[in-house]
């Protein structure tokens, strides 16, 4: 049996209560294997309080995210580095 999962784009509602920037829309290098893609992209496991987002290429976890009442954590050690888009000029 395999679980079910969603894209990365489940995180943005969660995310966006940490992150200014939509989350979603930033490349996203993997820690294990160097895979770097849209975190959009990236395979998602969720629960009531948290979420793991997986890399496509590896399957090692990028990111944890958990919320509960008094306090949210974000566990982003799985990636090497995150890149965002620069805004439109003005």
């Amino acid at each position: 049996m395999t679980e079910m999962h969603l894209d990365g784009n489940a995180m943005a509602g969660s995310l966006g209560t940490v992150f200014s920037a939509d989350i979603t829309s930033a490349s996203a290098q993997c820690d294990g294997c160097g895979l770097t893609e849209q975190l959009a992209r990236a395979v998602v496991f969720g629960a009531p309080m948290g979420l793991i987002a997986r890399c496509t290429g590896c399957g090692q976890v990028l990111l944890r995210y958990v919320s509960t009442p008094t306090s949210t954590s974000v566990d982003l050690r799985g990636i090497a580095v995150i890149r965002f888009p620069a805004p439109p000029p003005a």
